[in-house]
């Protein structure tokens, strides 16, 4: 016990006197937002090859047909979120979010038990992997603005910005490195990968439970729930700011997202199998770790926006790399490139989301960003199988590469607010009313 207390009172002496993970109820939020995220983005990629497999060798699809039926996994998670995000952000500004959070775990807790008896039974078919993949996009739905929008309600204001800052580390650290965790998983065997993320998704429940009380927006009495509903979006298209962040991440990774085609490059590209999908999918990984730890270290200060969109291009270029690589290698560094990049765009885009919305609409601006992250990849995936199933693999990852180099360029024109962004400090917002919108710096 004591050699643990020095462990403990050693790790607490490396962070600042202000730092948010000396905060309880903040540590307990960054365990629990962590391995979630790892679980789902592993649970992702165990079921995307599955599926891959059982439709070229029980199914006896070609490559593109079977690669079709990996953007079908993509669209049935999109096609929930897509119709409750109207309600989800409401919900994440009205009842506790601790609460639906805990909830949305039990659920996706209980979904991974299922997979992994199914697995273990021999059961598992098409059916039933897409039958997951829905309950998955219905309970991320209502957790990932309520996962949002809680990370401010726990730190107090002056560091708030850091707070944000590890809270977009855990997600996309979790996003990117999931997958690889998933892909060394399945290489053991099936069965070792789908209790894993069910233990990892009992353990985030658990610690989610850790959470005290925390303050809770009022509610908007004197507003009707649809007009509190339309608020979010009307606030988000007049804030260009918020805008101009959340539509860049969305055209980008709809189109640039190669993620869906793993298994395909893994079994039939590069000829590397379920261990070479592992490797694959931890070059992202690595390259999002080493970002993260970057971060933790030098927090980004100056010129956000700039920083951003140079980021963007760099996926861009990375991805596009990716693509055309036969050279296992050069593929698997072009991803941890790739990962990097894409980890310093979701830092800046997270930060600036967060700390340019006030508390009280939060929920309902994070039930946008949601929608639009799962459009890029939940929808991406769907756009990219059919991109698959018409041009080819390598063709649709390349075509994505190079679109999303034209996208960035020309949002840094039509946006000149997100160019000139210097710093993640809000705007002094003058008036919060959605009908007559903020001031912008």
């Amino acid at each position: 016990m004591r050699n643990a207390a020095r462990t403990v009172k050693g790790w607490r002496v490396l962070l600042p006197a202000d730092h948010p993970l000396r905060i309880a109820n903040f540590r307990a939020y960054f365990i629990s937002r962590f391995l979630g995220t790892i679980a789902m983005s592993a649970q992702g990629i165990v079921i995307g090859w599955e599926v891959y497999r059982l439709a070229r060798e029980q199914l006896h699809y070609s490559i593109e047909r079977a690669a079709a039926l990996l953007g079908v996994i993509g669209l049935v998670q999109f096609v929930p979120l897509f119709l409750l995000t109207p309600l989800v952000g409401l919900a994440a500004d009205t009842f506790d979010r601790r609460w639906i959070v805990r909830v949305t775990t039990a659920l996706l807790t209980l979904n991974a038990v299922i997979l992994a008896m199914l697995s273990h039974s021999g059961a598992l078919s098409l059916p039933f992997l897409f039958g997951a993949a829905a309950m998955v996009g219905i309970a991320r739905a209502f957790s990932g603005p309520a996962y949002s929008a809680l990370a401010p309600n726990l730190v107090p204001r002056e560091v708030l910005p850091t707070a944000i800052a590890v809270s977009s580390i855990a997600w996309q650290t979790g996003t990117i490195a999931g997958p690889s965790v998933g892909g060394v998983l399945y290489a053991i065997h099936p069965d070792v990968a789908y209790g894993a993320v069910g233990a990892m998704l009992a353990l985030a429940l658990g610690t989610i439970f850790l959470i005290g009380k925390v303050p809770q927006p009022p509610a908007q009495k004197d507003r009707h729930p649809i007009q509190r509903i339309v608020d979010g979006f009307v606030y988000v298209r007049r804030n260009r700011l918020v805008l101009a962040a959340i539509t860049l991440d969305l055209f980008v990774v709809l189109l640039a997202g190669a993620t869906a085609l793993l298994p395909v490059y893994a079994r039939d590209i590069l000829h590397v199998g379920p261990s070479g999908l592992g490797l694959l999918a931890a070059g992202m990984g690595i390259g999002a770790a080493a970002g993260s730890i970057y971060f933790s270290v030098r927090p980004m200060k100056a010129n956000v926006g700039v920083k951003m969109l140079a980021a963007v291009v760099v996926f861009a270029i990375a991805i596009l790399t990716f693509g055309v690589s036969t050279w296992f290698p050069l593929s698997v560094a072009a991803l941890m490139v790739a990962g990097a990049a894409d980890m310093v765009s979701v830092y800046v885009r997270s930060s600036l989301i967060q700390l340019h919305t006030p508390d009280e609409m939060r929920g309902r601006v994070s039930a946008v960003s949601q929608l639009t992250i799962s459009a890029s990849n939940e929808l991406g995936e769907a756009e990219t199988g059919l991109m698959a199933s018409l041009l080819g693999p390598v063709g649709a990852v390349a075509f994505g590469g190079i679109a999303a180099i034209v996208i960035t360029l020309a949002w840094s024109r039509l946006f000149p607010e997100l160019r000139l962004a210097k710093t993640f400090d809000p705007p002094e917002m003058v008036d919060l009313t959605p009908d007559k919108g903020v001031t912008q710096p």
